[in-house]
């Protein structure tokens, strides 16, 4: 296998605010360090991407310092959270934007798929915009109309491909976007968590698409998103980025389990300080959210857990409900579940106290998040918190066979095995 990405000390900065440095006479310093090569004099001190703090510099560095290889046929999951500078690094890939220090060498061409519309033309339609793409790529039109039937089929906008695409629902505009990347003839593929726009069923085949094109024609994908389940059951290998740092590379197993154990929360959250700084709005101010195991020291397969929230509801005299999703380290949602505080447009002005206990021999082993969703009248939305609390339930091993089984549950079952002669 050959590298067919190079990247060596890559490192992006961002000026927050005014563009320009504010004087001539610094633009012009600038410009000269440019063309001598040198490091741009007024980004070499600057911070880390942390959106969590307010920071003292106007400079910014979306990544920093990044140098790793990728070799041919490898499907690579890149992972972190919003802000870790997963998006910047595919647009320098991408030649979309260019990095402020360090290099990149690619060898093949480059599809990508990176936002809804990235590459087409709003006025013109899917037709000559698969044409324009094919174009960009290199490829002659031959070659292209060679393609176009198999574009249009994998697509299926065949009814509208006459259409300009300014005119396409946003479904669509990704279907047909991801259609044109994967079957046109590029080495390397790149695709950001856009394919998160189409329903379940395109999905699937998109990931469906990416393995055959990995496996059997042997070129390289990029693949940026949030669904570790995906990630998963795409990728060979995984980096992990942080505040624009690159922390891991490795297997894709390992780096889920890296990014996951890297955004570990407490299993508890009590708030400090005052009310109108507890975590909410105008409606809903979360004071305290809890996970514990039943009768034991850590959650476990065979423990159970406890969850306890203590919230203020600033709205007396409505229906008020309380919804609870819990999902896996794959994001998947293990449940959706709820209860109604209020049913009678009794709610009251306070606080309230919400406890829910999970039997033993229910979650299987692995890293959940409760994301919480307060309502009225089962509709109205008065606040919600996705990744609010993130836990951990141990893994229990049975003599030699210690792994972590396949799975959203892990129910205790009784068989009943009778031998017969």
């Amino acid at each position: 296998m050959s590298s067919v990405i190079q990247v060596q000390n890559l490192s992006k900065a961002y000026q927050l605010g005014t563009i320009g440095t504010g004087t001539i006479s610094r633009d012009l310093e600038r410009y000269w360090a440019k063309v001598r090569r040198k490091e741009d004099p007024f980004t070499i001190v600057g911070e880390v991407n942390d959106r969590t703090i307010k920071g003292n510099s106007d400079v910014v560095w979306s990544l920093n310092n990044l140098s790793f290889n990728i070799e041919q046929g490898d499907a690579v999951g890149i992972i972190g959270r919003n802000g870790a500078g997963k998006s910047t690094l595919l647009k320098i890939m991408s030649r979309i934007t260019s990095p402020t220090t360090g290099s990149i060498k690619i060898k093949g061409r480059v599809a990508s798929l990176l936002e809804v519309g990235t590459g087409f033309h709003p006025e013109l339609t899917g037709r000559e915009n698969i044409y324009l793409n094919g174009a960009i790529l290199g490829m002659r039109k031959a070659e292209i109309k060679k393609k176009f039937d198999e574009i249009v089929d994998f697509s299926g906008v065949e009814r509208y491909v006459d259409t300009p695409v300014k005119r396409y629902s946003s479904g669509m505009y990704v279907r047909l976007a991801f259609a044109v990347a994967a079957n046109l003839e590029s080495e390397i593929l790149i695709i950001d968590e856009v394919l998160s726009v189409g329903d379940a069923e395109f999905q699937k085949k998109c990931l469906g698409k990416m393995g055959d094109v990995r496996k059997g024609e042997g070129r390289t994908i990029l693949f940026v998103s949030h669904n570790m389940a995906a990630v998963k059951t795409l990728c060979n290998t995984g980096m992990v980025l942080v505040n624009g740092q690159l922390i891991y590379t490795g297997g894709q197993t390992d780096s889920i389990h890296t990014y996951l154990s890297n955004n570990n929360v407490q299993m508890s959250f009590t708030h400090a300080g005052d009310m109108a700084t507890a975590p909410g709005n105008e409606n809903i101010r979360v004071l305290s959210f809890t996970v514990k195991p039943n009768n034991a020291p850590i959650i476990s397969i065979s423990t159970g857990l406890t969850f306890e929230m203590t919230f203020f509801n600033a709205h007396a005299g409505i229906n008020l409900d309380a919804t609870f999703e819990l999902k896996n380290g794959d994001e998947i949602p293990v449940f959706h579940n709820g209860v109604l505080i209020s049913t009678d447009n009794d709610s009251r002005r306070g606080l309230y106290t919400v406890k829910c206990s999970l039997p033993p021999y229910l979650l299987n082993a692995g890293n959940y998040t409760f994301k919480i969703i307060f309502g009225q009248n089962q509709r109205f939305e008065l606040f919600s918190a996705d990744d609010f609390i993130r836990f951990e339930v141990a893994n229990e091993s049975k003599g030699s066979n210690n792994y972590i089984a396949p799975g959203v549950i892990h129910p205790k079952l009784d068989f009943d095995v009778s031998y017969q002669s």
